[in-house]
């Protein structure tokens, strides 16, 4: 009996402690990413030269859009951030493979869009992903992206790229749907101003 009341004794803190510790965040019960809306054939081989080469650098992004959460503009001096919305990794690197992708598949490019290939690319495209998010007062999706253009021997070109999607409920599922759908919108546009 004596046996029974010291294990007892020693393992009630123990089983009491593990009602109150977590060893990690909750997961949630699935994560965003994008999806391109075309892709490039499949088997149809495309030869690299000068004026069908382009480099995607890796893209910036201010600090809230530089991590997994989908931001939420409250008013023009705050923001939140969507419950139960986290992305696979970053939305400049998932947006960084959409646009080489949309690339390829509207612009016949060739498309060097990880970091080492990039580096020897004469043509190229970078930018700042400004807006990536939900914006509150309006229930939309905004996707704003200021892209600069390099190409062989003229002076960069920069302009900025928008889609709004207006009428999202704000729920990671929608809002979710709505970003992949203006993401794609603006790699469109970008694709067909950098051919």
């Amino acid at each position: 009996m004596t046996r029974i009341f010291r294990k007892a004794f020693w393992l009630a803190p123990a089983a009491l402690l593990a009602g109150c510790v977590s060893f990690g965040p909750d997961v949630p019960e699935s994560l965003l990413t994008l999806t391109s809306e075309v892709s490039a054939p499949v088997g149809n081989p495309v030869a690299a030269t000068e004026a069908n080469s382009i480099a995607v650098y890796e893209l910036a992004a201010p600090a809230r859009l530089a991590q997994t959460r989908v931001p939420v503009q409250i008013d023009p001096s705050s923001i939140a951030y969507l419950k139960d919305a986290v992305w696979v990794e970053r939305p400049a690197r998932l947006f960084r493979r959409l646009l080489g992708e949309t690339l390829r598949a509207r612009g016949g490019l060739v498309v060097a869009d990880d970091d080492e290939a990039a580096l020897t690319a004469t043509n190229s495209l970078a930018g700042t992903i400004v807006d990536f998010g939900y914006d509150a007062p309006s229930s939309s999706v905004v996707v704003r992206f200021d892209a600069v253009r390099k190409r062989e021997g003229l002076p960069p070109e920069t302009r900025r790229f928008e889609s709004i999607v207006p009428g999202v409920l704000p729920e990671a599922n929608p809002v979710g749907v709505a970003l992949n759908q203006a993401a794609n919108d603006v790699a469109r546009q970008v694709a067909d101003w950098a051919r």
